[in-house]
């Protein structure tokens, strides 16, 4: 067994079901590309938990837009995160930040408390916090068990020096697990640091639809061709990533 895990985002059923015959170790199981991850539906997990056997962490964010919860929202978020963890969700990935830009410890501290022991991820919402090294402790000290960052930037080539940073700062107390445009070659990057194990990337491509007819001239999103098509895992990506752990 590799002494690092490979974690994929997944949107819909099929690239879960692909993921885990790739070769993914885990999988984060979310709702709207689009919005950067939303809660999915109970359905879905469901569905998958007979599947496939590999863990299953279940996005649990109620909206896009920023991470900024009111007290009906992060109610909303309780329900969700009380339905996937009866369906069998093996953990949950959510952040919460106040106004002002902090880590939003009491909303954060309900979420934990409703995850009923399972692993949290605080995702990278730490990426557009004030002070992402501060929020890191902060985080710590709640009792997530890891952070998804791209060091504060839009994608792990560029934030790598904050990686860095929060990989130093952290050591065995938290796992650090870069992610946004993340590469194989970032593996090679990073593993001087014996705490880096994890590593998220989507690892996507893009699959035409198999629709006979389709109208280009209706869309349904921004998305140049999104009505004709839909994201999947590349098994040549995973494998990418499988290789970098052995090198």
């Amino acid at each position: 067994m590799s002494k690092y895990l490979l974690e994929a985002p997944v949107f819909n059923v099929q690239s879960a079901i692909d993921a885990a015959q790739f070769g993914v170790d885990r999988i984060e199981l979310c709702a709207s590309f689009l919005e950067g991850g939303e809660t999915p539906s109970p359905g879905m997990l469901q569905f998958l938990k007979e599947q496939i056997k590999i863990p299953i962490f279940v996005m649990i964010r109620p909206r896009g837009g920023d991470f900024c919860y009111s007290p009906k929202e992060i109610e909303v978020m309780q329900r969700d995160m009380a339905m996937m963890n009866d369906l069998g969700a093996d953990g949950f990935v959510f952040g919460a930040l106040t106004a002002n830009g902090e880590i939003d410890d009491r909303c954060c501290e309900i979420l934990l408390d409703q995850a009923s022991g399972k692993p949290c991820t605080f995702h990278r919402a730490i990426d557009i916090s004030r002070d992402p090294l501060s929020g890191l402790d902060a985080v710590i000290e709640l009792g997530f068990s890891r952070v998804l960052t791209s060091g504060a930037k839009n994608s792990v080539s560029e934030g790598l020096p904050m990686i860095e940073k929060m990989l130093e700062k952290a050591g065995d107390r938290i796992i650090i697990m870069p992610g946004g445009g993340s590469k194989p070659e970032h593996v090679a990057q990073l593993r001087s640091f014996s705490n880096f194990r994890e590593i998220h990337a989507s690892c996507k491509t893009k699959i035409p639809s198999k629709n006979q007819f389709t109208d280009h001239s209706v869309k349904f999103s921004s998305e140049e061709n999104g009505l004709f098509e839909q994201l999947g895992v590349d098994a040549n990506q995973v494998q990418g990533f499988l290789k970098a752990f052995e090198s």
